[in-house]
């Protein structure tokens, strides 16, 4: 293992905090936006660690980089903890916050490389704050046991056990991180078959879309009217893809292929305007559609680009 968080690492910082913020803010984000699954509250979160770091001597960050993470995943803990309450009682299914390639993020700070599938972030929804945290530290970040015990007041052994069921909790076959080209061009033909099945009401070219177990998942946080619980019957899906009374407002729209969380999804345009965002998640092959993510929270909504790929 050779993880690049510890390469040309300064043994203690003597940079001022503006200096670090412009080196690690888009580092910061990645860990926070994994964390908590939103753009706002990632930013609120690395704006937060980067002001208290104001205070901090310099003999204290002895590791800017490490330190920063260990800043943004104990300010995401406290977050995801507090807001608990808040997400029992969202309106309907909360979905995480998608973002676009050139997403209207301050600076543009959050970088291609950086990018995390949709697919990817919706299962981290599935686990515990302190199982997200060590999941995204030592299998995103590839830290340590060691220092994600440190960070966290654990020991290592319990970080390695926590680890360990944060994975049980996952399928046995994660969906990818990244897509590749040969992937994009599978995907691209795959939404242009998926768009005009669904345009259709197309039963038939659906049927072949479709994975044997599709789920469905519409996220309107209660201000805008959608399917409020998730669909996880195959026929439910179909039925619910190929009525022509459900989710009819969304054959009116632009169908603009996208590129969110760096994968093609599309962009649902009305009269010029975002007005939902829909994420299919594929099988292996990228031949069959698992999940159907849509989200219609406008509040979700501010992170994506409407520039056709």
């Amino acid at each position: 293992m050779n993880p690049d968080h510890l390469t040309n690492e300064p043994e203690e910082s003597s940079l001022e905090v503006g200096e670090l913020y412009i080196r690690y803010k888009a580092y910061a984000f990645s860990i926070a936006y994994r964390m908590l699954g939103s753009v706002v509250e990632a930013e609120d979160v690395v704006q937060d660690c980067f002001t208290g770091l104001q205070s901090t001597s310099a003999e204290v960050i002895r590791n800017p980089k490490s330190y920063i993470a260990k800043l943004v995943v104990n300010r995401s803990l406290n977050f995801l903890n507090s807001a608990r309450n808040q997400r029992e009682h969202y309106v309907g299914e909360w979905l995480p916050e998608p973002i676009g390639e050139m997403g209207n993020l301050p600076e543009e700070s959050f970088e291609q490389k950086e990018m995390i599938s949709y697919a990817y972030l919706v299962l981290l929804e599935r686990l515990t704050p302190v199982e997200r945290a060590v999941f995204v530290l030592r299998e995103a970040f590839q830290y340590e046991y060691r220092e994600i015990a440190d960070w966290l007041g654990k020991t290592e052994s319990n970080c390695r056990q926590i680890f360990s069921r944060a994975r049980r909790s996952l399928p046995d076959q994660l969906p990818d991180k990244e897509q590749t080209q040969v992937d994009r061009a599978t995907k691209e033909k795959l939404l242009a078959r998926f768009t005009t099945a669904f345009l259709n009401y197309d039963v038939t070219a659906m049927l072949d879309l479709l994975s044997e177990q599709p789920v469905f998942t519409a996220d309107g946080g209660g201000r805008v009217h959608t399917v409020m619980k998730s669909m996880k019957v195959h026929k439910g899906v179909m039925a619910l893809l190929t009525s022509k009374r459900v989710l009819t407002r969304l054959r009116e729209r632009e169908w603009v292929p996208t590129v969110i969380n760096g994968e093609l999804h599309v962009a649902l345009m009305k009269e010029g305007k975002l007005s939902e965002v829909l994420c299919l998640q594929t099988d292996s092959l990228g031949e069959r559609i698992e999940a159907v993510y849509l989200v219609v929270n406008p509040d979700k909504l501010t992170a994506i680009s409407t520039k056709a790929t």
